[in-house]
């Protein structure tokens, strides 16, 4: 049975993308900062079959100690999806040094590290699937989102052209999926306001928001067989949002 990582699989997108890996065959660790974090939203969305594993996606020493107790437990790795990410909202005039960093840290170097590490292992396993959650922010600057996550998710959007470049030569494929806005438990107190939700609603061409579905159905696309022979691939799912 093929197996798959997910970060922050506890969120509202994470547990989607959870569930259909899962139904789609998958074995699946949902990841996150917690075991018991895992453990509760298992229970809440009535996911059955799932593997947890705490992962501080920041922390190098995590990625190589979730990375050896999945091919010690299921001999293989054969798909990553680093969905783990943060928005945190001050315009560059307002953002301070620590935020951007953060921003950056929790959004560009799991990203990196994640990749560091499995690319060795993908390479023992003659090749593998590495899915990395970007945006339509890092296809394209957007006037209602702030600097500080265009340009963390600009910078997965080329880490992922440049891994598939270099590294598909291993049969590992690297590609990034780019929603817009996700109607998921992140964003919902933040679209709380009418004036926000009407704006993000009016810039998507089919008239309603993303649903972390939407997302999960694309991120098992990539993983499958059936995209094989796509590699660095910037996959919107954004309704039409940056169409031109």
């Amino acid at each position: 049975m093929r197996t798959a990582i997910v970060t922050g699989g506890a969120g509202s997108l994470g547990k989607a993308i959870c569930r259909k890996l899962s139904s789609d065959g998958f074995t699946v660790y949902m990841t996150d900062i917690s075991e018991e974090k895992c453990l509760e939203a298992i229970k809440e969305a009535g996911l059955e079959g799932l593997r947890v594993k705490k992962l501080d996606v920041t922390e190098e020493a995590d990625w190589i100690s979730v990375y050896r107790d999945v091919i010690e437990e299921t001999g293989r790795v054969d798909a990553v999806v680093n969905n783990a990410g943060i928005n945190i909202r001050y315009n560059i005039e307002e953002c301070s040094v620590e935020n951007w960093d953060r921003m950056f840290q929790i959004n560009v170097r799991s990203v990196f590290l994640s990749i560091k590490h499995i690319i060795p292992i993908m390479k023992a396993l003659g090749g593998g699937s590495i899915i990395n959650i970007s945006s339509v922010c890092g296809l394209v600057g957007h006037r209602y989102t702030n600097e500080s996550y265009t340009a963390a998710k600009g910078a997965v959007t080329m880490l992922t052209k440049s891994v598939a470049a270099r590294y598909g030569k291993f049969n590992i494929r690297c590609n990034s999926v780019h929603p817009s806005t996700v109607k998921s438990g992140q964003v919902n107190s933040f679209l709380a306001d009418p004036e926000r939700l009407r704006e993000r609603i009016e810039e998507v061409p089919l008239g309603h928001l993303c649903a972390p579905e939407d997302v999960a159905a694309a991120v098992a696309f990539l993983a499958s067989e059936e995209a094989a022979f796509l590699n660095g691939v910037q996959l919107p799912v954004d309704g039409g949002t940056v169409c031109d």
